[in-house]
């Protein structure tokens, strides 16, 4: 009997290393998965950084363009409109002289017709 027990016991003893072996397998599995996870959730975090970096930095430059567009187009108008207030200085000149060039012809006319 005791011999009957002893063996048992050793069964179940064998038995228990065996499960225990087991779970350190699949516990030792597991911490590889979870590192491998962690890995690679790192490694998404830091595309997903890069690629905002990029987009971040293209979004600058592309500003930046419209914002020297902005300012080229502004420089043109502001220069249109000196060019407009030339023009009309010059029309009003030119009435002017066309009044007057107007008055000496009637002038001249009115001494001819005497």
């Amino acid at each position: 009997q005791l011999h009957l027990t002893m063996s048992e016991k050793n069964e179940l003893t064998k038995s228990l290393e065996t499960v225990q072996k087991e779970l350190e397998e699949k516990e030792n599995e597991m911490k590889r998965e979870i590192s491998e996870y962690k890995d690679r959730l790192l490694q998404a975090e830091k595309d997903h950084q890069d690629a905002l970096t990029e987009a971040n930095r293209k979004n600058e430059v592309e500003i930046e363009a419209c914002q020297d567009k902005v300012n080229s187009l502004e420089h043109f108008i502001s220069s249109q409109k000196l060019e407009i207030e030339h023009l009309k200085s010059n029309k009003e000149e030119l009435n002017n002289s066309l009044k007057e060039a107007n008055q000496t012809l009637g002038e001249l006319l009115k001494i001819k017709v005497r």
